[in-house]
């Protein structure tokens, strides 16, 4: 993980801010980062607790290990098409070393456990494809031409390379668009499926799903379409709730069955203002009993739009799965607002996945399609080597804390503070404290029989492990 390092003024200062309770039996490990002035990840001295009597419970935030819910798969972003060959380029070693520092789960590597894929081209793909396109037949039903050939050059072979550093990782597949002989325009921008290829299409995903195997590759979840209400990026496709719901309950999730696959269905995978949609799905009962849960972006609505979901069908997952950071943004306000929203709000409304999206870009933020995203600026931009942007320490001041199987702890919370607690595999407790104010906050904690009365910094986010 790439550290950025803090003057050390600054270290000075928060070290007499948390001078009260430093002292002998330390217990409490800390990390800030300031990203106003890019200084990130900064490890901090030990703290100690103290006796519960010594402060007022309602005073503070409780932390019940024993009130748990949902359990984390992890955090992760879109490695896309272009993505891939951008890291496929680089020479062995430089290669190498990212891959272990992005997946890997030693101390400073970011421990990603999710990985978004797309299901055919994305528009951060040099050119558009899918995996059936004909040049002179009008349509394949049978699937003959079905071929991974493109996904072979660079996806395939690094994704191999990704489940070598860590075998466990969690693939979500999407596609931005069918074949185009299956749509009703006929083109890879917008349009509609066409009824009459339903079936053939739920095949398309069964044959993916199977193909991708055969290579050794496991795919734990597709959602049917990325963005259905969003047909103007190339490529793209529109289908209404309703139309999804028929697709999986009639097509989709029957071939699924049929062909004894545990790849999970999510449905939707759009923005937080149209929350009826996957509830129009769930409310089906022949489609919900195929859905695992539902999918959300943050380019319109408010993060709450999770729970308002998880509200009506409280047995079915959420997951966030992207969510950009544009080339004219600004590290600190990104990064600030990520965190609030991305990180810590989708976590807190149930989500288990926090995934940010293009993994890598050129210095062009390339390569993306004709019409794709022209201002999507990636964790990385690889050019002369590799360098870090914003996305990837919004993730890493979470992702390196918190391993996939963590459990989201309640917090009954009277702090004005923006906060997720989670009990880890290993029984340690993470919690992320964010302080959006330029004053210092003050933050009670009681855990058990102990208690530490923090301060946290303005303008920081602290990562606290116990």
């Amino acid at each position: 993980m790439k550290v950025i390092k803090a003057n050390p003024k600054v270290i000075w200062m928060l070290f007499v801010l948390l001078h009260p309770i430093l002292c002998q039996g330390q217990s409490i490990e800390s990390w800030i980062s300031f990203p106003g002035n890019k200084q990130m990840f900064q490890k901090m001295p030990k703290l100690a607790w103290k006796s519960a009597s010594s402060s007022k419970q309602n005073e503070s935030v409780v932390v019940d290990p024993q009130s748990l819910d949902q359990t984390l798969d992890g955090f992760g972003y879109t490695l896309t098409g272009g993505s891939a060959h951008l890291i496929q380029a680089l020479d062995a070693q430089t290669k190498k070393n990212l891959l272990r520092e992005l997946f890997g789960n030693k101390p400073q590597q970011l421990n990603l456990s999710v990985i978004r894929i797309s299901i055919g081209a994305s528009d951060m793909d040099e050119k558009v494809f899918s995996y059936d396109d004909l040049s002179h037949e009008k349509e394949d039903i049978s699937l003959k031409h079905f071929s991974l050939q493109e996904d072979q050059k660079a996806l395939i072979p690094l994704l191999k390379e990704i489940l070598q550093i860590n075998p466990k990782i969690k693939l979500f597949a999407t596609p931005w668009s069918p074949p185009t002989w299956m749509k009703d325009n006929k083109d890879s921008k917008g349009g509609k499926l066409l009824v009459a290829y339903y079936d053939v299409y739920a095949r398309y995903f069964v044959k993916y799903i199977q193909e991708m195997k055969k290579l050794g590759i496991s795919i734990y979840a597709i959602s049917p379409q990325n963005e259905p209400l969003h047909p103007g990026n190339n490529p793209s496709l529109s289908m209404s709730a309703e139309e999804q719901l028929v697709f999986i309950r009639d097509y989709l999730g029957p071939q699924f069955q049929k062909n004894g696959l545990a790849t999970k269905i999510i449905c939707y995978d759009h923005n937080c203002d149209k929350p009826e949609y996957p509830i129009h799905i769930l409310n089906d009962p022949q489609a919900r009993k195929y859905v695992d849960g539902s999918a959300f972006h943050l380019y319109n609505g408010d993060i709450s739009a999770l729970a308002q979901v998880r509200t009506k069908h409280t047995d079915k997952n959420l997951y966030f799965t992207e969510q950009w950071t544009g080339v004219k943004g600004e590290f600190y306000g990104d990064f600030m607002w990520h965190m609030k929203n991305v990180v810590i709000g989708s976590l807190n409304q149930g989500s288990k996945t926090a995934l940010e999206w293009n993994l890598a870009n050129d210095q062009n933020i390339g390569p993306h399609s004709p019409g794709g995203c022209t201002e999507c600026l990636g964790a990385l931009t690889i050019h002369q080597g590799v360098q870090r942007n914003v996305a990837y320490y919004i993730l890493a001041q979470a992702s390196q804390f918190l391993p996939a199987g963590s459990k989201r702890i309640r917090l009954n919370s009277p702090s004005k503070l923006s906060m997720v607690a989670f009990l880890r595999p290993d029984k340690k407790i993470c919690i992320l404290v964010q302080n959006e104010m330029k004053e210092n906050q003050r933050l009670p904690i009681q855990y058990q029989h102990k208690t530490i009365d923090l301060s946290i910094p303005g303008s920081s986010v602290s990562t606290f492990l116990f």
